[in-house]
């Protein structure tokens, strides 16, 4: 069958969409390199997706969509939740087909597989081919919904952003894009984000720790989900999701900051042994807990404001400190441990090179 002659509201009837994304998930885990190093595992983006809720008639923005996953379990969620829409009236249902779910992604061939994708489930809203941090992403805000996985490492060169509206001025990409996030939110208290960030940006100095003080002081940052290494391809990276409400002040949102351990004693995640949904069910019911206080669970702890700002406002916090003797089962695989340290020294180094073109710039040397 050609493309002209396919039926495409048939394929979308009997789950094209779905085998779509199943392809997509096979090949970034099949790759060896580029965009599907840090494929985001379907099974975290519906956790997160699931914690965030996104409602009908609420505007959502993914401003680093790469295949558009996360905008795709934001429409599948609200979708649930309505009937496949046939519970909204005709201008609500066609505001989510049009206009609920949005993205920006930089690479060109990755535009077009999360064009397709958006297609294939009959969402029509804009995905904008361009780079966030440019100022592109200025027109970018009033979100209700921001659910992203930001690309890892620096800028190219290690160049800082090419946007005029960022208070903070760093190279640090990720940094850069969680400015950029708890911004993009409509300051309402009821506007949040889930969002996947490496634990440099937790404790990162200088500029880093700016941004976070300013994130505590517009958002209430309630939860950080410390995640286990070995999710994505590149092994030694270690993640963590933030969950964040932008407030209607721009002082003092931030009260106390919850963390929930799902690193420390955790098996070796992997091809062979992948994250699957029940690893996080402990997370889930500690999160939705309507007395977070009352949780009985030694991977869930709780810091206050002042304790955060008393440690240099460094949320690389809520670990579990290992208080037994491992089993020889329990010792970390030792090639994970090699690519972890291999991961780290690539980080430090692309550190010290970004460095190292500030200060040629700084004197006025040619880049």
């Amino acid at each position: 069958m050609t493309i002209d002659g396919l039926d495409w509201f048939s394929a979308r009837e009997e789950g094209l969409g779905n085998l779509y994304e199943g392809l997509l998930e096979k090949n970034a885990n099949e790759k060896k390199s580029g965009a599907g190093q840090y494929f985001t595992p379907r099974v975290l983006i519906d956790v997160m997706t699931r914690l965030v809720k996104p409602q009908a008639g609420e505007r959502c923005n993914d401003p680093a969509c790469g295949t558009f996953g996360f905008m795709i379990a934001a429409h599948r969620c609200v979708a649930d939740q309505t009937d496949d829409f046939y519970d909204l009236d005709a201008d609500v249902a066609e505001f989510e087909r049009k206009e609920a779910f949005t993205g920006v992604e930089l690479v060109h061939d990755t535009h077009r597989l999360a064009l397709m994708n958006a297609m294939l489930h009959d969402i029509d809203g804009t995905i904008t081919l361009g780079d966030t941090l440019s100022n592109i992403g200025k027109g970018m805000k009033g979100y209700d919904v921001v659910l992203t996985n930001p690309p890892f490492g620096t800028k190219k060169g290690g160049e800082r952003a090419t946007r005029d509206d960022f208070t903070f001025q760093t190279g640090n990409k990720q940094l850069n894009f969680l400015q950029h996030i708890y911004r993009s939110l409509k300051a309402d208290g009821k506007a949040r984000a889930a969002v996947v960030l490496p634990d440099n940006v937790l404790f990162a100095d200088g500029e880093g720790e700016k941004i976070r003080v300013d994130l505590m002081d517009k958002c209430n940052l309630h939860t950080v989900l410390r995640l286990p290494t070995g999710i994505f391809y590149a092994q030694g990276v270690k993640t963590n999701v933030l969950f964040f409400t932008r407030e209607k002040a721009d002082k003092g949102s931030t009260r106390e900051v919850w963390f929930y351990d799902l690193r420390t004693n955790m098996p070796s995640f992997g091809k062979t042994n992948p994250l699957k949904a029940e690893h996080f069910t402990g997370f889930e019911a500690a999160y939705e807990a309507a007395d977070r206080h009352g949780v009985q669970d030694g991977r869930w702890g709780v810091f206050t404001r002042k304790q955060i700002a008393d440690k240099g406002n460094s949320l690389d916090l809520g670990l579990i400190r290992d208080g037994f003797v491992m089993d020889y089962e329990d010792l970390p695989d030792p090639i994970e441990s090699g690519e972890e340290a291999v991961a780290q020294l690539e980080e430090a180094v692309n550190l010290l090179k970004s460095v190292v073109e500030e200060l040629k710039a700084l004197d006025g040397l040619e880049v």
